[in-house]
Parts: C-alpha cells; structure tokens; sequence
C-alpha cells in the first residue's frame, strides 16, 4: 500500500490550482482573470471579538489580527463554489475561530487559526498562505532539506533526494526509512516547513538496516519544476513534467514534434501537483487533431460550462500515450489525465489520484498574506465528480521498499508493457 503526500520535506508548496473563475469556454479567458487581486473591504461576520481593555500592543495586533480574519471568512461567505458550505454553518465557524484568531501572538499562529476554520470545509483548494509563504509561492524560492518521502509499507521511504540540496551533501539515499524528526516518531501525516539556517535532527534506518541520524541545515532553493526525457526500448519515450506552466507545456509540444514518429510516449506525473488553465487545455490539445471536451465546471450558482482543448501549435501526436499517476498527482494534473483517458487517448498506470480539482483563485489579504479559495466544482467528460475521490488508474501497481532500494521502477515497467501491448487489459 503506497500513499503519497508531495513534498513533505521540501517545506510548504502550493501550485495546484489555478483553474480561474470565468464560466466562458475560452481558456485563454480564464488566465487573464486568474491574477491575484486584493480582497477589498469585507463585510465583517456577525459576531463581536472585545478588544477594548487590552494592552496597547496587544490591542493593535488583535485588531489586526481580526482584519486579516475577517477578509478571508468574508471571502469564502461570498464566494466559495458551495453556497451551503459543505454542511459547515459559517457563521457559527466564525463565532468559533474569531477569539483565537484575534488572540494569535503571530503571524503564524494566526493563520493555523484560520486554516483551522477553513478545514471544516474539507475543501482541497480553501486554505490560507502566511506572507512568508506568499512571497515564497511567487519566488519559487523558499528553505528545504532536499529530500521527498512517500509512504510505502506504512513506512516513510525517501524516494527522491535533490542534487546539491542538503539532504544530499549530509548523505540522505533514496530507499531510506524516516522514522522521527527532532526526536520525535513520524505518524502517518505531519508537516515540516524549516526555516532558512534551521538544523533538523533526522531518524533514518538505511539499506542495511541501520539507524542513521543526520542534521542537514535547510538553505533558500529554488523549486522550479524538473523536466526529464529519455528513450526507452523499441522507438519509445519517457516524459516527466512536474507543473502546467509555460515552459513545460512549450517543452513538452517541442518533445512531442521532435519525437513525432515514436510508437509510444510515457507521460509521467506522479510528482506534478497542477498549474494553469491554459498550459493545461494546450497540453491535452497535444495529443487530438481537434479540440476535445475537458470536463465541466459548476459554479455557485450552478451554472455549468465545458471547458475545451486549444489546438494552437498542437503536436498532433498519434502514437500510444501511457500516463504515470499517483496520490501526488494532483488539480490539472488529474484532469489532464482525466481527460487523456474518457477520451480513449491514453491508460492510466500507477496508484489513485489526489483527488484535488477545484477551481480556485488566489486572493491578497491584510498584511500580505492570500487565501487561496475554491470557486468552481469540476466533473471530468464521464460526468464523474473527482474532487475527494481521485482518478482511478487502468492498471493498478504496488511499489515496494525493495523496488525504491534496487532502483526498480514497476509502474514504468508497466506503462513500457502497455505501450508494447502486453498489459493484459
């Protein structure tokens, strides 16, 4: 049993979700509108949090801390895709969370307090960004140790360690076992965002079965997305993008073209959480003569639109198409894949899907900080609803600790079978 949670060691990351809010069927539409705009002047929720009395800097960080609460609740109030709040009574959530907000001794503290909130909505796309992480989402920079884990075997196996990160130069290995951090045992979730010069005590169990303790102090990395291609037997070849942007969909139509007699193609996105619309409807266009239905958008009110591949400088590539999926698969990702599939356009190898595809929007608050919140539902052609429950694959692999330790790929091994006519499907 594999269960993924992407880039739990490289700190905080979001890049899943730009989708838009326009209901046009014009993707191109939908990127213009995309932008971060400022929240505005929100109307305050129907509560009182008394501040009066307090110290005076006491006072002055809680009614900050109440205008940053206030644009974020008012913002889901009047514009998260579910009018009903998936069952959460709003009001009550701010008469709960408001007092600890207001309370927060600092910025961090505030926004676990209205991430807190905003959890109740069990919404993959509704949370909130720290300024830190604000400005570490635009840079594409922040601090990390250099190492990804997946759960393998109810065990945290390091499957990828980053050249020339810290992780690497302490002597982290692929196929190792993280079993605590600074002393303490790793559950079956947690989270580690380091700061830049912050030296963390790392548990490992090696490939020999032994316990190892390293400290790699984590430094300001980039986290631009990896693209890789290789060739693989009989004429075919492995593609890996890790995001929906402009430089990897151009790359990869230049990939496409360039390889356009190839029988077959991986695509492999087991690491890719998402990007934009655009990139996203241009990169399904590689692979059809024509512009194919992508899947339906619902907004709040229940309007619905179906969103349609661009065609512009289209690969047109015809050959076998194989994509690689997992948990860390997520937002664009899972549509592209979605979409590749319902369409008879590909098989889906690997392990389910995040289940991540709400259409969402960023949105600056006071101070700073954004709250990246949910505007539109999504179904995939079928008619499916993917949010919560992921994408399926056609064929189903285990991954295994031996597999990550002797560097065997079974999901490659499988697509390369696919792609050979030998999946047994």
């Amino acid at each position: 049993m594999e269960r993924v949670v992407p880039h739990a060691l490289s700190g905080w990351r979001t890049r899943n979700s730009a989708w838009g809010t326009t209901r046009s069927t014009r993707w191109g539409r939908i990127i213009i509108v995309a932008g971060l705009l400022f929240a505005g002047c929100a109307t305050a929720p129907k509560f009182h949090v008394p501040v009066a009395g307090l110290p005076a800097a006491q006072q002055a960080r809680a009614e900050r801390n109440l205008r940053v609460f206030n644009a974020a609740w008012d913002l889901v109030n009047r514009k998260h895709f579910d009018p009903k709040f998936q069952g959460v009574d709003w009001e009550q959530a701010a008469a709960t969370y408001a007092p600890r907000a207001a309370a927060a001794r600092d910025e961090p503290e505030l926004y676990a307090a209205i991430d807190e909130m905003l959890a109740q909505l069990h919404d993959s796309h509704t949370h909130v960004l720290t300024p830190v992480q604000a400005e570490e989402r635009h840079t594409q920079r922040r601090a990390r140790t250099g190492f990804n884990m997946v759960r393998i075997e109810q065990r945290w196996v390091v499957t990828e360690v980053l050249p020339d990160s810290p992780a690497a130069e302490a002597g982290v290995k692929p196929g190792w076992i993280a079993v605590a951090l600074n002393g303490e045992p790793l559950g079956p979730t947690f989270d580690f965002r380091p700061r830049v010069g912050e030296e963390a005590k790392w548990e490992f169990i090696d490939e020999h079965d032994q316990r190892v303790t390293l400290a790699p102090i984590a430094r300001e990395l980039s986290v631009g997305p990896r693209q890789v291609e290789r060739d693989l037997p009989g004429g075919c070849v492995y593609l890996r993008f890790d995001e929906f942007d402009g430089p990897d969909r151009r790359w990869l139509s230049r990939e496409l073209k360039r390889h356009e007699q190839a029988p077959g193609v991986v695509i492999d996105l087991r690491r890719n959480p998402g990007g934009d619309t655009f990139s996203l409807g241009t990169a399904i266009g590689e692979f059809f003569d024509r512009g194919v239905d992508c899947g339906t958008f619902i907004t709040r009110a229940g309007a619905r639109s179906v969103k349609n591949s661009w065609q512009f400088g289209s690969a047109h590539y015809h050959g076998r198409v194989a994509v690689l999926v997992d948990g860390a698969t997520g937002s664009a990702a899972e549509i592209f894949s979605a979409a590749l599939h319902d369409h008879q356009r590909a098989t889906l190898v690997g392990r389910r899907t995040g289940g991540a595809v709400l259409a969402s929007r960023f949105y600056r608050l006071p101070g700073g900080g954004e709250l990246q919140l949910s505007l539109e539902d999504y179904v995939r052609p079928t008619g499916e609803r993917i949010e919560g429950r992921g994408v399926e694959p056609d064929v189903v692999v285990t991954r295994t600790l031996d597999d990550v330790r002797h560097g065997r790929d079974p999901d490659l091994d499988a697509a390369e079978k696919v792609l050979e006519g030998r999946a047994g499907l």
